[in-house]
């Protein structure tokens, strides 16, 4: 099995959840903790980003590298996926 393929089933198997909590066992068995942190982390960076808020607000209210705030900006910016989850959250 490809790369692309190992992920296309990885997103099956997400899409394939049917609550938070099996997304919670679904991905602590999967993730470390500070992989999920990060994850979480820039997800929240996301959200606080399409509410307006600048660089430096994020950075002041995240731990997030300017690095890692750059690109969650970049797919913000020109990315669909966050966009939609966060709509779909509605927090």
């Amino acid at each position: 099995m490809c790369q692309e393929e190992k992920l296309q089933a990885l997103y099956r198997q997400i899409a394939g959840l049917e609550n938070a909590q099996d997304c919670q066992a679904f991905f602590e068995d999967l993730c470390t903790r500070k992989e999920l942190e990060k994850m979480a982390e820039r997800l929240y960076a996301a959200k606080l980003l399409m509410q307006g808020m600048t660089y430096q607000q994020v950075m002041a209210g995240t731990d997030i590298s300017s690095a890692t705030l750059s690109r969650v900006s970049r797919c913000v910016q020109y990315g669909t996926g966050y966009s939609r989850l966060i709509k779909e959250d509605g927090k």
